[in-house]
């Protein structure tokens, strides 16, 4: 029997994407580095915990968090997706349910707002939660949360509500992932490297060289589509949907986005809301 892989934008196999927290002014110069390289990424925000207007922080002070005005022209560019990290970045999962789906739905509506967009992504505030968190995600229309788990893999999320990342980029075998993700295959499976931090950390350990020399490796390949973490979604969310006949010589696509697969050592593309034979 046939099997069907997906493939991202353009018939590639791998996907790259990263994840940072809690808004802080290292976010200025992490975001210098990501446009330098042509990266995409997600930032996940608390909406209810930026800096009051004018704040100046004591010299010393690593985590400094941003005014809204900051936030607001910061983050408002292509390439970079706006998402949840709860409103006062809470324990969730010692909430009540009530007070946990309230956190999350003040966050996501006044990002929408902020920003003039839809927000459906999201980080765990540090990094907890339980299953009555993931059904208040639900209920507020939240359709992934990474955790602050490391995988070491590139393997395709099965329960994007409980994301784990590849690594965080403090991990010690970050290059060499980096390397083997380059230079590996999936056997046909596509693959996806996520990495995770917040941009603070760098100026705490004094090592920017690290995400300078990570992007540096990763950047301006043709094998690679470079993405945030609600394109990737959007796009396997859109692959799933693909409907194929029982003899797999014909396949519809329901969607609006154009999708990519690969069957019988050859790639096709199909676009959206086309029906395309297989020869």
């Amino acid at each position: 029997m046939a099997q069907v892989f997906m493939r991202f934008p353009g018939g590639v196999e791998k996907a790259l994407t990263f994840s940072y927290d809690d808004g802080v002014e290292q976010d200025v110069k992490l975001i210098e580095i990501f446009q330098k390289y042509h990266l995409r990424a997600t930032f996940n925000l608390n909406s209810g915990q930026y800096a009051p207007e004018g704040t100046v922080y004591p010299a010393g002070q690593i985590h400094r968090r941003m005014t809204e005005a900051q936030v607001s022209k910061l983050y408002a560019r292509d390439g970079i997706e706006v998402a949840v990290h709860g409103s006062t970045h809470p324990w969730l999962d010692h909430m009540p349910m009530n007070m946990c789906t309230k956190d999350l739905l003040d966050d996501r509506e006044k990002l929408e707002k902020q920003f003039g967009t839809i927000v459906r992504g999201m980080a765990y505030p540090f990094g907890t939660y339980n299953d009555d968190v993931v059904d208040c995600m639900r209920s507020v229309g939240i359709v992934y949360s990474r955790t602050v788990h490391s995988s070491h893999a590139f393997d395709m999320p099965t329960d994007w509500m409980r994301l784990p990342a590849t690594c965080h980029h403090n991990d010690p075998e970050l290059m060499n992932l980096g390397k083997r993700f380059l230079e590996g295959s999936g056997w046909g499976r596509p693959q996806m490297f996520y990495l995770w931090g917040h941009s603070y950390e760098f100026e705490e350990k004094n090592n920017w060289e690290v995400i300078e020399e990570f992007a540096n490796l990763m950047a301006n390949r043709q094998d690679i589509w470079y993405a945030t973490n609600i394109e990737i979604y959007n796009y396997q969310d859109a692959f799933k949907r693909l409907l194929f006949s029982m003899d797999g010589k014909l396949v519809t696509n329901p969607s609006a986005c154009d999708l990519w697969f690969f069957l019988n050592g050859k790639t096709y593309q199909i676009k959206g809301g086309e029906t395309l034979k297989i020869q």
